[in-house]
């Protein structure tokens, strides 16, 4: 039986703690969906068309991930597309508490959703893209903590603060 996984977030921008997850997923599901969402309450740096189209990119060589945008509650997102699995990423304690909380949520709306917690390997535990748009506000260097694809595509943005 295929096994279909939903890994939402805003990927505000994606970052290789992001594709190490990714990555990490494959090895355990059938198909993984990353679920960019709109998240409008979090005054991304970055459109949701920007945040899609990076993703896209950063994923390209995967086979069996697709990416897609998304506004809704991430449990209609992931019946509409038969997915049983949410994955969320771990990097450190403090993310627990929070992460712990959605998906006791997120269970209580679906019981028949689970949700899996995979930690990036730790070369990538401190990345969060919050800690990138700091950077790029600052125009600073950002190679080794984003995709390269993804690196690229901000640096050729004429709408970021990169100029």
């Amino acid at each position: 039986m295929s096994k279909t996984a939903l890994y939402p977030g805003t990927f505000d921008p994606i970052t290789n703690g992001h594709y190490d997850i990714i990555v990490r997923a494959l090895n355990l599901f059938d198909r993984v969906i990353v679920a960019v969402a709109d998240s409008k309450n979090k005054k991304p740096m970055f459109t949701l068309d920007e945040r899609v189209r990076m993703a896209k990119a950063a994923t390209a060589g995967l086979e069996h991930a697709e990416v897609i945008g998304f506004d809704t509650l991430t449990i209609e997102l992931a019946k509409e597309h038969r997915a049983e699995i949410l994955i969320r990423g771990l990097r450190a304690v403090s993310d627990f508490e929070y992460e712990l909380q959605l998906g006791y949520l997120n269970h209580s709306l679906d019981p028949d959703i689970e949700t899996v917690y995979l930690m990036p390997n730790l070369r990538h535990a401190f990345v969060s893209s919050s800690i990138v748009r700091n950077l790029l506000s600052f125009n600073g260097r950002t190679d080794h903590l984003l995709p390269p694809q993804v690196e690229t595509i901000i640096r050729e943005m004429d709408s970021c603060t990169l100029r």
